[in-house]
């Protein structure tokens, strides 16, 4: 396998000729052994994947995104209960906060499965409880409810806001 020269600031490090498997490259550059993986599939040559190391990439990926759905959900509840609860820092936060809800509403909507929703629905009041420490932290305030005040439809909704927002 002839794949060139790794380079480290400009800087040939390693001359990847002398890699001779999928396994090794993937210990050396996984992103080379991700077009490599790519090419030979778009070839229909899947006898010559290495599907150990893919199988742990897909998985690795589909837990990514379903990371990435639960802290986008998470940033929308902190938001929600700064604007609700956090009356000294609303004057000077609250258009910043109700701008961040309305952009992290747009990712999770786009990234949105059916898979991710009833995951999401499922862990809801895990992922509540996360928000609300963090904002009770930072916040100094312990006036949260102790359960989470919205359902997942109200906070997947773009058009939805709380009480407070509805109120200004």
């Amino acid at each position: 396998m002839v794949l060139g020269k790794v380079k480290n600031n400009g800087k040939a490090i390693m001359n990847l000729s002398t890699v001779h498997n999928l396994k090794e490259l993937y210990e050396i550059d996984d992103y080379l052994w991700i077009r490599e993986i790519v090419k030979l599939l778009r070839e229909k040559r899947f006898n010559e994947l290495d599907l150990e190391n893919l199988i742990e990439e897909l998985d690795d990926l589909g837990s990514e995104k379903k990371h990435k759905i639960e802290s986008l959900l998470e940033q929308i509840i902190r938001h929600l209960l700064m604007i609700e609860y956090w009356h000294n820092e609303n004057e000077r936060n609250y258009r910043n906060w109700c701008a961040e809800v309305i952009g992290f509403r747009t990712q999770i909507n786009r990234r949105m499965t059916t898979n991710f929703y009833n995951y999401l629905e499922e862990n809801l009041s895990i992922i509540y409880k996360k928000a609300r420490k963090y904002v009770s932290v930072k916040s100094g305030l312990d006036t949260f409810p102790q359960e989470c005040p919205y359902t997942i439809q109200q906070l997947l909704d773009e058009d939805w806001f709380c009480e407070k927002i509805n109120q200004m």
